[in-house]
């Protein structure tokens, strides 16, 4: 009866003053299951990256059938510490909490223990095609790191983003960033640098995709419409819709206990190979965004064929040299950022706010992705795919740059700079004097 007469506001007062409660709670619940799926079709589990069981298991959850919302709410704060909790209901509700808590998470986050990415990964016989050892292999990996490190510690050496903190990074700029929660891996994608096989490895082990209600099993079974459809993967950019002002906590904790991963490849050739397969075959997306624009900024063409096929037809393409004086031109970049296939690696993964625990390189590709897939444990579920034969490689440069001036060359090495010395490739002296 007491509470009967209370005014609204008192209520909403307690109200208040639960919520971040509860959340604190769910936190700690949360840290305890671990690697715990919060995203589309897997239930909770505590499946560990050391101990997988095969794909097939790890996706027959997916069948169950889903309770009601109702039945899902929690029934007490025992419920939630015993783990008798839902997610996916928790996930409907996080992101409509309102009120303090800050300092309290921040506790609560930093009091984690987070264990370390040799405790999670432990010793193995390598058992690939290489050439080299395992103790080389985690040599190569040790070196890659310690330049990562060297240079984002070096003040001397300058670039956009280099020195902010993770939290100041927009929540547009973390959409390259997928997570596998089952598994415990964040994979931040690097288009043309083997992105889409690395995203098929993705989609099997989390499941993400069903195809007439069964997980895949084989990577290249998985269509590449799907593969790059936005939908198809959790990222760190889709936190802020599912848990509001949490996402950012979650998103550190995250990046504390999963393993984290990239590919590179050496900038110019990259630039070569996003040429290649968007202006050099139809396409008509690429065509209307940006062919059109290069034709008539740099080719002198004031009216280009309105599609691809009609322009293909007539011979009318934007050349390498057009791709470049895009590149270049200070215009470029005032309406929006490059598209990711020339973005800078630098400004989709910002290796210097986050501590990847592998990098890969796609010029050893076969080699790290098995070393990469050995380490993980999943190994027996998934092989990488084998690589194209007509993959753009270094030795193609200078044929394609003997048309663009020494002095654009220079420029462009200024742009992507930051990459060359982040992932340690050499500077290409034998494109940028005559």
């Amino acid at each position: 009866m007491h509470l009967l007469k209370m005014s609204k506001s008192r209520i909403f007062q307690i109200c208040g003053i639960m919520a971040p409660v509860f959340m604190i709670l769910l936190i700690f619940y949360w840290d305890d299951v671990g690697t715990t799926h919060f995203y589309l079709h897997t239930a909770i589990t505590s499946i560990r990256v050391s101990h997988l069981p095969p794909v097939a298991d790890l996706n027959r959850d997916q069948l169950h059938s889903k309770k009601s919302v109702e039945e899902r709410t929690p029934s007490s704060e025992a419920d939630i510490i015993q783990g008798n909790l839902d997610l996916t209901y928790v996930e409907s509700t996080m992101g409509y909490q309102k009120g303090g808590g800050s300092h309290e998470f921040e506790q609560t986050f930093n009091a984690i223990s987070v264990p370390s990415f040799e405790e999670k990964l432990p010793g193995f016989d390598l058992g690939i095609d290489s050439i080299k050892t395992k103790t080389e292999l985690e040599w190569i990996q040790h070196e890659r790191k310690r330049k990562i490190k060297d240079v984002c510690a070096d003040s001397s050496i300058t670039f956009s983003g280099k020195n902010r903190n993770f939290e100041d990074i927009p929540n547009k700029e973390l959409d390259h960033l997928i997570v596998d929660d089952r598994h415990g891996i964040i994979y931040c994608y690097v288009p043309k640098v083997a992105c889409t096989n690395w995203k098929r490895i993705m989609i099997l082990l989390s499941g993400s995709i069903l195809k007439q209600g069964s997980p895949y099993h084989v990577p290249l079974e998985i269509p590449r419409d799907l593969v790059h459809n936005s939908t198809s993967h959790f990222t760190f950019s889709k936190f802020w819709k599912r848990y509001g002002k949490f996402s950012k906590h979650l998103m550190k904790v995250k990046l504390k206990k999963y393993t984290k991963f990239l590919f590179v490849r050496d900038p110019f050739v990259r630039l070569i190979s996003a040429f290649r397969s968007k202006f050099g075959i139809k396409n008509e997306d690429f065509y209307s965004h940006f062919a059109i624009p290069m034709l008539q900024l740099y080719a002198n063409y004031s009216d280009p064929p309105p599609s691809v096929n009609e322009a293909f037809s007539a011979g009318i393409k934007p050349t390498f040299v057009n791709f470049i004086q895009y590149l270049l031109d200070p215009r470029t970049e005032k309406d929006r950022p490059f598209n990711e296939h020339w973005r800078q690696v630098y400004r989709l993964c910002h290796p210097c706010q986050i501590n990847y625990d592998f990098i890969g390189k796609l010029e050893s590709l076969d080699e790290d992705a098995s070393y990469l897939l050995k380490l993980l444990n999943v190994e027996k579920f998934v092989q990488f795919p084998p690589s194209l034969r007509n993959r753009t490689v270094s030795s193609w440069e200078e044929d394609w740059f003997s048309k663009i001036p020494v002095a654009w060359r220079e420029k462009l090495y200024e742009l992507y700079q930051p990459d060359f010395v982040v992932f340690d490739y050499p500077k290409p002296t034998n494109l940028l004097f005559d």
